[in-house]
Formats: structure tokens, sequence, C-alpha cells
């Protein structure tokens, strides 16, 4: 995989743009100051864009957004301004910066009077978070902060050294035993756009006082973050920013700083295998990307709908994002480094306990369970069956939960959880109902497998086994008289309607090529129910049984 693969889909993110609309938001951002970091970012990209022979008629528009920028980042914050995008973004105009000047793009003049500009930065002025202390509070902002600061260092405009160790000081004790990052409620997205932040800084070559620390921390998570990702490319879900184009930006960059780390050491083998898994991130990507028009969600909704989106993770913001961060593994990524993965190999994965997550994998399927869910965002139990070659969404990507942050039309707790019967209804391990204990795993020549106990406040125990294979998922519930399993059919995206069938002991769901089956030894319920995660709406099935209750779940090409 060529690094400038990269390019090419920053330069799809940027096509989402259209001219006119570039010209409405700048004209928006004139009037209202830079409050967020999306303007700097989507001018920091057309420039890095432009510099490789794309959108050659944005760039008077890109002078004055630059010059809009380096105007305004350094005044001093405002009560409309507080939470602007300087933190994030001083460093991204920076990167916009060097390419132009590489490529001769801009006048020398025009370069450093922006140099000059950047020059009058004052932290306490510019930036909305950051450490004054190494005790402070301040989390990850204060990376983005310490980015920003580092690259005024590197482009020889200041000397900011201690400020960004003074911030590195405040985060060193959100760096947890595998290396991940724990922001608050340890939200999936942000322990990699963290852990990618100390990339830039080891990249660019920080030296100072916390460089051997991140290293390591980095090395061991790298290591860690192959066996999260899912055999779709994506990251884990959990918590907010979820299922956005972003996501798999975000994974890569940090897959390519660890396969050029190896390829440095002489591992080639392992250089490879990190280089294969980027590519697999970019597949991802590349597979909604196709889809037209472009969204920076997944899902297919009107994008004036917000569906699936936190009320801060709109459009302007989020869809230029994931060009940046393309950027920044593009930057990484090395061409001499050959992408070779082997076939991967049953396994059964915790992460350290803050981070609450088990993940399975075996043949071509992929599993992730939450053990102890944030309820803003997620549900317990397994929330994501993934197949190799599918869309992800088909099963399962992420649970469903009653009090989502972000928007949704049916908000209802669901997942692929067990249960029992009693007084005629049906008791979920849901929303803390049932804990989520793990009591062994096993991992074969050709499948992985974990079984759990679900103690609820009655007293009632039950155990349950999940067992990934060649041949799909097989769950198996024992711990009652009259047992429970709940499961999710896929229904809509907000675009297009999936093909179901039910019968009283299979499910069949039928999308864009693939058919995800459930088959129970019991008999299946549908009580009209309906919940929506990010990726749209979902019907609720029961698989019921007396004593023992199975359920088996395939994805094939559907014939």
């Amino acid at each position: 995989m060529k690094k400038e693969r990269y390019i090419e889909l920053m330069a799809a993110a940027l096509s989402a743009y259209t001219d006119e609309h570039i010209e409405s938001y700048f004209e928006r951002v004139k009037r209202e100051g830079i409050t967020e970091h999306g303007f700097p970012r989507l001018a920091a990209n057309i420039g890095i864009l432009l510099c490789r022979g794309y959108r050659k008629n944005l760039y008077p528009i890109f002078l004055e957004m630059m010059d809009f920028c380096v105007s305004e980042m350094p005044k001093a914050r405002t009560e409309k301004t507080q939470s602007a995008g300087n933190d994030f973004a001083v460093k991204e105009v920076i990167f916009c910066l060097l390419e132009v000047e590489k490529h001769g793009l801009v006048p020398k003049e025009r370069t450093e009077a922006w140099r000059r500009g950047l020059a009058t930065i004052l932290p306490e002025n510019t930036y909305s978070q950051f450490a004054r202390k190494p005790s402070d509070t301040v989390n990850n902002w204060a990376i983005f902060t310490a980015v920003s600061e580092w690259m005024r260092q590197v482009i020889g405009i200041a000397d900011t050294k201690d400020f960004v160790d003074l911030q590195l000081s405040s985060q060193t004790r959100y760096i947890d035993p595998n290396g991940m990052y724990r922001d608050p409620h340890e939200p999936m997205v942000y322990d990699l756009v963290s852990r990618g932040l100390f990339c830039v800084l080891l990249h660019f070559g920080y030296d100072g006082v916390y460089r051997e620390l991140l290293d390591a921390a980095q090395r061991r998570a790298g290591l860690l973050t192959l066996k999260m990702q899912s055999v779709t490319g994506e990251l884990p879900y959990g918590g907010r920013s979820a299922q956005f184009m972003h996501n798999e930006a975000q994974i890569a960059l940090n897959l390519e700083f660890e396969a050029s780390r190896y390829q440095r050491e002489g591992n080639t083998a392992l250089a490879s295998l990190f280089k294969a898994r980027a590519a697999l991130a970019l597949e991802n990507i590349e597979y909604w990307f196709k889809k037209n028009p472009i969204h920076h969600v997944k899902n297919r909704y009107p994008l004036e709908s917000g569906f699936g989106c936190e009320n801060y993770a709109y459009f302007d913001k989020y869809m230029i994002t994931a060009a940046s961060f393309l950027y920044v593994a593009y930057l990484f990524a090395d061409d001499s480094i050959e992408a070779a993965e082997p076939v991967r190999t049953p396994a059964v994965t915790f992460t350290a306990e803050p981070f609450h997550k088990c993940f399975l994998e075996a043949g071509d399927y992929f599993a992730e369970l939450e053990l102890l869910a944030d309820m803003h965002y997620d549900e317990y139990g397994l929330g994501r069956v993934h197949k190799k070659g599918a869309p992800s969404q088909i099963c399962l990507s992420t649970p469903m939960t009653a009090t989502p942050n972000y928007t949704v039309e049916n908000a209802r707790a669901a997942s692929m959880v067990p249960g029992y019967e009693k007084d005629g209804e049906i008791c979920l391990a849901l929303s803390g109902a049932g804990t989520y204990r793990p009591i062994g795993t096993e991992a074969t020549e050709k499948s992985a497998a974990v079984t759990l106990l679900s103690e609820f406040e009655d007293r009632t125990v039950l155990k349950h086994t999940y067992t990934l294979s060649e041949s799909g998922v097989d769950i198996a519930l024992t711990g009652a008289k009259k047992l429970a399993f709940s499961f999710l059919a896929f229904d809509f995206d907000g675009e297009t309607k999936t093909d179901i069938a039910a019968s009283e002991k299979s499910v069949r769901v039928t999308y864009e090529g693939y058919t995800c089956t459930y088959e129970t030894s019991g008999r299946i319920l549908f009580k009209d129910e309906y919940a929506d995660n990010r990726n749209g709406r979902y019907r609720v099935y029961y698989a019921t049984a007396e004593d023992a209750l199975s359920l088996h779940i395939s994805i094939e090409e559907a014939k």
C-alpha cells in the first residue's frame, strides 16, 4: 500500500465540501470567529491538497482562509471563542505551512507573514485548556495544546519545550499499564486519538522529559491495538465520537507509526503486519466514501437530521477531521514496507480493567463484548459481530442505549445479551441488571471462546459462552428454567431497508449482497420493538427455550 492512498482519501473527504459550502462556511466564521477546529482544519487540508493538484480553483479562498486563521488564532480568547479550535488546530495550520513551503505553492513573503503571525501566539491567550501545574486536571486537551506548541518549536518560531513538558506532566497519570489513554469514562476513540498525538510528538523529534515513557507506552498499546481491531478494519466501539469517518483514519495513523518503528528496528515481519492492518482500516473508509453523498458518520440518514451524532459532532467539524488524521498517517507511512498479514489466529483478548472489554477472533469472525458500559453511549453484552468482507452493520457494530448522548429516533437499551423469564416478563442483563464476570477462556487451533456469569438481583445466575469459529458465532446459555437471549436484526440504514425473513427458528437479514442468519435451538419472539444505534434501526428479537438455549450467528454472501 503506497502512502499516496492517504492523499487520495483526503481528497475524497474534501470532495464532500462543495465550493459554495466552503464559501458560506467562511462567511459564517468571519462573523462568529473561530469557535471550533473544523474551519482551520479545512483551511489546512485545502492547502495540503492544493500542493498535490487537487481543487486548484480554491487557491484564492485558501489564501484568505489561512490569512484569517493566522490573524485570529493568536488573539486573546473571548467569551464567544472560549471553546475555540486553537488547541486542536494550530498544529494543523503548521502542517499546511510546511507543505506549502516544501512545494512552493505560495510566495515566500506570504508564508513568512504566516510564520510571523504564528510566532505571536501566547499560550495563555490562545488556548482554552492547558495545565499550569502538573497536578491540573485537563485531560486530553493538554495533549492537543502540547502538540500545537511543539510544532511551533519545530518550525523555529518559539521555544516551547518547558511548556510542552508541563502539559505532558499532567497527562502521564492517564496512561494505563497497557499504554492506553484513559479519557473520562474510557472512550475507545479518545484512547486512539491521544496515543496518536503522542506519536506526532515522537515523530517530530520530541526529546523532552517524557520521551522514553511515551515511546514505551506506544509500543505496548500498539501491540494491543492489533488485537482490538476488527476484521473489517474498525477500531473498537465504546464511548463518545464512535462510528465516524475519522475513527479508522485515527487507527491507521497509529498502525503506520508502529509499522515504521518496527521497520527501523529490522523487524520486517511485524512492520508488514502493522502495515497490512493500516490498509484494512483504509478499506473500511473506502467502503463508506464510495457512497454518495459522502457522510461523516456511518449511516445514510439525511445529514441535517444529525442521526447518530453528538451535538458537537456535526459535519463541518468531523468530516474534515477524517482528512486531518489521514494526513498524519501519510506523514508516518513508509513506502518501503510491504503489507503482508498472516492468517489471523484464534484469540481471546481482555483490555486492562479500566477499559472493561473482551475481544474474540477466529476464522473470518470478530466479536467484542462490553463488561461495564457507559450508559450514555453503550450497553452491556455482545455489542459487535463482524465478518471479514461483509458490511460491518449487517449484524451489529455497536449496541444501543436508552439514554444516548447522540441523536436517534428509537432510544432503547439493546444488545445481544442473556436473560430469563420471570412472572411473564423477560429480564435481560442490560443496564447493569446482571453482572458480566468472565470465568474462563479457550483458544484452540480453530476456535476462540469466553464464558461469563451474570448474576441478577434475585440471585438468578446465568452462564453464557460465546464461541467463534470459521462457521460463525455460537452462544450457549444455561442457568434458569425459562431462558432468553436478545439479538438485533438490522432493519434500516437511513436510506435502504434490509430484507428480513423470520420464522420460529431463524431470522435472516439480507443487505448489500450478504445475509446474516440467526438460528436457535429454541423459538424466536418478536414484540414489535425497535432500537437505534449510530448505524441505523434494528429490530429486537428474543430467542427463548427451557433449561438450555443456543443461538448460532453466521454471515455469508447472499445466494
